[in-house]
């Protein structure tokens, strides 16, 4: 009976060592990428204000503020002015602003291959807006 009992101990030995080169195999497999990867990020895109832009030295909201949230503005924009008819816009400044991505934004912006898909492709996005608003035409 201990013979059978010493067999066993030897086995679980054996499988001991199976599975910690397995579990080593897979953590090299998995962290594989990062480290290939490590240091080859592309650098974050700058983009290009027009000329309109830089004279105007501010946006509608602070630039932090406008990196993140320009999507989720727009998209409140285009409820309030489809659905509501509210065009109006108060900034966290009390100024106010016509609530227009042709008339307003692209104004400014309207470069959009250095402004706005530099940013968007390294974001991997792709935006609606210019479903609709191609070659910043003027709304009505």
């Amino acid at each position: 009976m201990s013979d059978n009992h010493h067999d066993k101990e030897e086995k679980k030995m054996y499988n001991k060592g199976e599975v910690i080169t397995g579990i080593v195999i897979f953590l090299v497999i998995f962290a594989f990428p990062f480290w290939y990867n490590m240091g080859k990020a592309a650098p974050v895109p700058q983009p290009e204000l027009t000329e309109k832009a830089k004279a105007a030295k501010e946006c509608i909201e602070p630039k932090a503020f406008m990196k993140t949230e320009h999507m989720q503005i727009l998209n409140s924009w285009r409820n309030s002015v489809v659905r509501d008819k509210n065009r109006l816009y108060i900034n966290s400044s009390d100024k106010e602003f016509d609530m227009s991505l042709s008339n307003g934004c692209l104004e400014c912006h309207s470069n959009k291959a250095e402004f706005c898909d530099k940013c968007h492709t390294y974001a991997s996005v792709t935006p609606y807006c210019y479903d609709c608003h191609i070659d910043n035409p003027k709304e009505k």
